[in-house]
């Protein structure tokens, strides 16, 4: 399985949205080399899940046939 380009794209501007409403606000005053280290190692983490839970979740949909049947919810039972 590959990279997916776009989807990495994706999740890494969906965790600088994370990161820069959250945690650089409170840190932006006592901005230092370490905090810029541990702000950096917080992003690629938090990119690689958004990148895991978005593949995951397509990837279902796409090899179930989800999309195609229109049933995206889980709770509701085969008729």
């Amino acid at each position: 399985m590959s990279i997916d380009p776009l989807r990495l794209a994706e999740a890494a501007v969906a965790a600088t949205l994370i990161l820069g409403t959250t945690t650089l606000p409170a840190a932006w005053n006592t901005l230092d080399p370490t905090i810029g280290a541990v702000l950096a190692t917080m992003w690629m983490i938090t990119t690689s899940g958004v990148y895991a839970l978005h593949a995951v979740t397509f990837d279902f949909f796409r090899l179930t046939g989800q999309q195609r049947r229109r049933n995206f919810s889980v709770t509701r039972g085969r008729r």
